[in-house]
């Protein structure tokens, strides 16, 4: 074994003839290959890298917030002790995003004694290749930060919408994360949209009879936050990799009316039904209508248009209405005064539509029975 020690020696004092960028270059490349015969290699802090503080950028979902007070501490501890930890990180393409460790990477940025004692570099430890999903980045995150420090709560609640988009269970949350289910419950609460993130298997889509929810009451002007946790905001959750989940509050059809349950002003039940007949069965008008909903409203597309197991060409016909004309959904009734031909045509003219948004946003496009949903009667309600 000293053999191997001195020739290695030997060779080491060969590194001090090269300039500062080609000296650390040669000894994080040395670490590496170390790395690869250490028995310790599967453990991330086997091999620590100096990279380029200007090549080290933070991840846009950290919860933790440490105060003033505590970030002049952290700079005195390492301006004291040196960097003890190292700053967790993953390679993203040219760049390395903090993991762990965004205010100690502050620190080697932003205070100049500092920055010039570590040369510019930055301390870090490269996590696990399999952990490169950005939800698993995210639990990495949470995970330290809960071992270590404290989240603001409303970042916490944006933390779980993340995770509950990409399709995570609250049990897989809740081992992840090392919480409880009640606290993912809890932090779900907080964005009003609770029945939103239910962990149970919903309804495949709304009731063709029912594309929209009848029990949604019109919440007018201000909604607080009490209000929007009384009343429940539903949608279809499916385990497709592909469906796009937002919360209601970004709906562009939900702040134009679309759920609401009386008429615009100045107009009855019957007026608005015949409004809507009039209104699809009017082909210029209509497409005008759905030209503007699939360029405009973007959240709302992304939210239902990805929703495979509902109507899509029934919430198209709905959207463009409401668009147009201020009407609600609830009055998708009028559909009925039209004549089948007329409902063929709107629904088609729907589906065409439909297959622009998706083609237009990298999806594919579909036949008319799926954009209906198999199984589902194919009309625009």
């Amino acid at each position: 074994m000293e053999h191997i020690v001195n020739n290695c020696i030997e060779l080491f004092k060969q590194i001090d003839a090269l300039e500062l960028p080609e000296k650390v270059d040669c000894i994080n490349k040395i670490r590496k290959e170390l790395h690869n015969y250490s028995p310790f290699k599967n453990e991330p802090v086997d091999c620590v890298q100096w990279i380029k503080s200007d090549s080290v950028v933070a991840n846009d979902y950290n919860p933790n917030k440490v105060a003033p007070p505590e970030m002049e501490l952290l700079k005195i501890s390492i301006e004291n002790d040196g960097y003890t930890q190292p700053i967790v990180s993953w390679n993203k393409e040219d760049n390395f995003e903090v993991v762990d460790g965004f205010h100690r990477n502050r620190v080697g940025k932003e205070y100049p004694t500092i920055t010039e004692r570590i040369k510019g570099y930055l301390p870090l430890v490269i996590i696990n290749k399999n952990r490169i999903d950005k939800s698993d980045r995210i639990a990495s995150t949470i995970r330290h930060n809960r071992a270590r420090g404290k989240h603001t709560i409303d970042a916490m609640s944006e933390i779980i919408i993340e995770l509950k988009n990409r399709n995570w269970r609250n049990a897989r949350i809740a081992k992840e994360l090392g919480m409880d289910e009640d606290e993912i419950l809890r932090l779900c609460q907080i964005t009003g949209l609770e029945s939103l993130f239910k962990d149970e298997d919903f309804s495949k889509a709304w009731l063709v009879e029912d594309s929209v929810e009848d029990d949604f009451q019109e919440l007018e002007g201000f909604v607080t936050q009490e209000e929007k946790e009384q009343h429940n905001f539903r949608t279809t959750n499916t385990s497709d990799d592909n469906r796009v989940f937002h919360t209601f509050d970004k709906w562009e059809c939900y702040k134009a009316g679309f759920y609401n349950t009386t008429p615009p002003e100045d107009m009855k039940k019957d007026q608005c039904e015949l409004e809507y007949a009039r209104f699809l069965s009017n082909d210029d008008e209509f497409r005008g209508a759905l030209n503007h909903i699939i360029t405009e409203w973007k959240h709302s597309c992304e939210h239902y248009l990805t929703n495979k197991s509902m109507n899509r060409v029934a919430w198209l016909g709905q959207a463009s209405l409401c668009y147009a004309k201020k009407i609600p959904s609830t009055f998708r009734g009028g559909f009925y005064l039209l004549t089948p031909e007329q409902q063929n045509i709107a629904n088609n003219t729907a589906c065409e539509y439909l297959n622009k948004w998706l083609k237009n946003n990298g999806y594919e496009e579909v036949t008319f029975e799926e954009a209906m949903s198999i199984g589902r009667q194919v009309d625009i309600y």
